[in-house]
């Protein structure tokens, strides 16, 4: 072996050259979706706090429905059955998440089976996926069972008739707000169980933050050029789906773009989208239809953000 004579370099070792790829990371899908369902189980814990055992089996029954829907593909197709990843344990529990706790025990079973199957299996799986499969399912349950999808109960109640602070609802304090005291799907009440939960996946690296603040921060402005009055843009902020979708559904790696500036792009229309849709739209929640939007614009953003190869010929 040759030895630079100067620095004792080992230069067979320096040469050595192998296959692709050449940076390689201890991080796995497991360990990844790990960190999102430990990030999520301050959420969780808050809602079935607030909304009780209804809560808890709404969580249950999306989570298991997600896992043997995807176990039941695979085997179907013959493939390899991949639900140690943990992947569909996360589907599962976001959509959970965004149901409220009087729905049904079909809704988060039909939901789980259509974002596993239809959103992400028949589109090849994990990583090939073109839209977020929570979100997606929640539009289709939006539109298949508005009325269940809109009964929302207040904390430590079993009445379905409270309207959310975006529908109709009055504001409740900021600090009710915060810790969710409030109306509201199961696991977007409370923006302190969120934002813990958020900090936990910025610190373990899972996420930057660069989607939830430029998404947050943008939506916020255009709320006030759309005529919110300042003092309840906070409010509205801590209101609805906002907080949850911008730390754990626009920031999914297969449904966002691969660059810095093509998620900055990607957030800010979010935010805008959200803002719009929340003032002008027939619907007082913009968040889900938002991502789902900028999901489908994903493919164009990172044909005008991704840089070109070195070396590549042009067309």
């Amino acid at each position: 072996m040759e030895q630079n004579l100067k620095t004792g370099v080992n230069l067979e070792n320096l040469l050595s050259v192998s296959s692709s790829p050449h940076i390689r990371s201890s991080e796995t899908v497991q360990r990844i979706m790990l960190d999102v369902i430990i990030a999520l189980i301050p959420a969780s814990i808050v809602g079935i706090y607030y909304f009780g055992i209804k809560a808890a089996i709404i969580l249950a029954l999306a989570i298991v429905a997600a896992v043997v829907s995807e176990a039941a593909f695979q085997k179907a197709r013959k493939q390899e059955i991949t639900v140690s990843d943990l992947s569909a344990v996360v589907t599962g529990l976001l959509l959970g998440l965004n149901i409220p706790s009087s729905a049904p025990w079909y809704v988060p079973v039909f939901g789980s089976f259509f974002a596993i199957v239809v959103a992400k299996q028949l589109f090849g799986g994990l990583g090939y996926n073109w839209v977020n499969p929570a979100l997606a399912a929640r539009a289709v349950l939006m539109l298949s069972w508005p009325v269940h999808m809109a009964s929302f109960t207040m904390p430590f109640s079993d009445a379905t008739s409270a309207a959310t602070p975006l529908s109709g609802g009055t504001f409740p304090s900021l600090f009710d707000m915060f810790v969710g005291k409030m109306p509201g799907v199961i696991g977007e009440v409370s923006a302190a169980a969120l934002l813990v939960g958020g900090i936990y996946l910025l610190v373990r690296g899972v996420i930057k933050i660069h989607i939830p603040a430029v998404y947050i921060g943008v939506c916020a402005v255009f709320l006030m050029l759309f005529g919110v009055p300042v003092d309840q843009v906070l409010p509205q902020l801590l209101a609805g789906g906002l907080i949850l979708g911008a730390f754990f559904m626009a920031t999914d790696y297969s449904s966002s773009p691969l660059t810095t500036k093509g998620q900055i792009i990607f957030a800010a229309g979010a935010g805008f989208l959200t803002a719009l849709i929340r003032q002008y739209g027939g619907m007082a929640e913009g968040v889900s239809y938002s991502i789902l939007l900028m999901n489908m614009a994903t493919p164009m953003i990172d044909k005008y953000t991704v840089p070109k190869v070195f070396g590549s010929v042009k067309k």
